[in-house]
């Protein structure tokens, strides 16, 4: 069959449009990803794990400290291992890759998949994706997080495209995706895209939709990627099942044991957040999917089917996680490119309607808008608790009232036809003062790399025997990590018997020395913009060490 040759209006297109991918996914995800040091616990214990596994040439048991780390499955320790060889060194830059390149590719993946099933919004959906802020978060972090959203969107979109072509291929390509979504966090993967897909299927009222979706050969494929890792881990530490199964899968879920209590609406403010700076126009897309749902049961699979799919994959994650008696903002991170797609699509029906914003829709939006840039001009000042000076307030007026004119301006004059572009400015502008200003600041206040930076500047400082006390789980991993050892926690009454060093939080040196009768406990450094004191404690104790 020959192929009509593309017209020079479509090169060009491709052309701007490639570039306008790489451009984004660079920007975005991949440049200034060494500002920030890793931060808080999972960061620096990811990377280690990383670490860990390479040196030990290990590629089947996550190891931390040399001891088993069962609570994830490992494809974001193979990324990453993968990463530091390719690099030539184990760094923080090199821990974030997997996560960078992996959320470059979901963009590219979503951009040439709409363009297949949805020609005409294929850009609207990857760069509106690209640019929320949930996914720019996690796309440059080290963790098992935005591998699974990576996987699961890909599995989501293949099955919606086996759904509506009857092509074999995609529900194949389903099943290897489910299987790399399972290695990247677990059977959540398979459960969270078999919910949305039986709650499709019953809203379509086709019941045979789910036997269709159960492919032996798809189910055999599955079984090929995720077993051979799940046989090799058991036989390697007995205490897998229990402890990956039972302890971080259904006890994370149904019990406060991991301390992250919130309230059952907690992933409501989340969800508004992650979506940023399109929530205005996604929440739009959800209340115009949800008003036509009922018409999609009466129809052929069509156009109402994706937008009621994509409605049920956004939704239903949040409303699970809500019930869990453990949340962390990353838990939903799978939902969003399926609201920032809704999105897409929503605004190619209008286009094709000629339609233009409500008023009211486009004010809201450009205060959100306008509420990027001026929180990123803003926030370096309140995290240094500083105020803000006249010139910094005069700027940061400005910056809202332009965002604010441009956007109510050009959309109620050009519709949403440039709601893409009107929005990515002040995004852009946005990140360029991330860059310059908070990701610094976060660096300084939250990455314990300047903390390990002062203590090698002191000779007491590189004592091999290191110990934290009252302090967060974030300096202790991350202290491990940039210094490539264990370290002891006095809370856990891991009290070094020899000389060595405590990086504790200010003012705690009479609690020390309460805690180390018989010893001397002296203050030779502090990190102040973390509260951090460093202490030197001498001697053997010649009493009990209070708990």
């Amino acid at each position: 069959m020959r192929t009509t040759p593309a017209s020079p209006e479509d090169r060009v297109r491709r052309s701007t449009d490639a570039l306008a991918l790489i451009a984004f996914c660079g920007f975005l995800f991949l440049l200034g990803l060494q500002i920030v040091g890793l931060v808080g616990a999972d960061e620096p214990r990811y990377a280690q794990v990383a670490r860990e596994m390479l040196a030990r040439h290990d590629w089947v048991t996550p190891v931390l400290y040399g001891h088993p780390w069962l609570e994830k499955p490992p494809l974001y320790y193979w990324s990453a291992m993968l990463a530091y060889k390719a690099v030539g060194e184990v760094s923080d830059t090199a821990a974030r890759l997997p996560s960078a390149i992996l959320s470059s590719l979901l963009i590219v993946f979503i951009f040439v998949w709409t363009r297949r099933f949805r020609r005409g919004m294929q850009l609207d959906a990857a760069l509106i994706t690209a640019s929320s802020a949930l996914i720019i978060g996690f796309g440059r972090s080290a963790s098992t997080d935005m591998p699974l959203a990576v996987m699961f969107t890909a599995a989501m979109l293949c099955w919606y495209g086996w759904y509506s072509s009857a092509n074999r291929g995609w529900l194949l390509a389903f099943y290897f995706f489910s299987g790399l979504g399972t290695l990247a966090k677990g059977p959540v993967a398979v459960f969270l895209a078999g919910l949305i897909i039986v709650i499709f299927a019953v809203l379509r009222r086709d019941g045979r939709l789910v036997l269709r979706t159960l492919w032996p050969i798809g189910i055999a494929l599955y079984l090929a990627i995720t077993v051979p890792w799940f046989i090799a881990v058991q036989r390697a530490n007995p205490d897998f099942f229990r402890v990956f199964f039972l302890q971080h899968n259904l006890e994370r879920f149904t019990t406060k044991l991991y301390h992250h209590p919130q309230p059952f609406w907690f992933y409501l403010p989340v969800a508004l957040l992650a979506l940023v700076p399109w929530t205005v126009f996604v929440g739009a897309a959800v209340v115009d999917a949800v008003r036509d749902w009922r018409f999609s049961v009466q129809q052929p699979a069509g156009q109402e089917d994706f937008r009621t799919y994509l409605t049920l994959w956004l939704l239903l994650p949040i409303v699970f996680f809500s019930l869990s008696q453990s949340k962390l903002p990353g838990y939903i991170l799978p939902a969003i490119p399926a609201g920032t797609i809704l999105l897409a699509d929503f605004i190619r029906r209008r286009e094709a309607d000629a339609a233009k914003p409500r008023m009211w829709v486009v004010l809201l939006h450009a205060l959100v808008c306008a509420a990027v840039p001026v929180g990123a001009l803003i926030v370096p000042f309140k995290l240094l608790k500083l105020g803000l000076s006249r010139n910094v307030i005069i700027v940061a007026a400005a910056l809202a009232i332009i965002t604010i004119l441009m956007l109510c301006l050009t959309l109620q004059n050009q519709g949403y036809r440039v709601l893409r572009f009107a929005t990515l400015v002040p995004v852009v502008v946005a990140f360029a003062l991330i860059l310059r200003g908070t990701a610094p600041m976060i660096n300084i206040l939250q990455s314990e790399r300047l903390v390990e930076a002062r203590l090698q500047q002191t000779e007491l400082g590189r004592l091999p025997s290191i110990a934290v006390y009252d302090v967060s789980p974030g300096v202790e991993y991350g202290l491990a990590f940039y210094r490539n050892q264990p370290i002891a926690s006095y809370e856990r009454n891991e009290i070094p018997a020899g000389d060595h060093v405590v990086v504790a939080a200010s003012g705690t040196k009479t609690e020390l020395e309460y805690r180390l009768p018989g010893r001397r406990v002296t203050k030779f450094g502090a990190f102040e913009l973390q509260h951090l004191d460093f202490y030197l404690v001498t001697g053997k104790g010649t009493g009990p060490q209070h708990p």
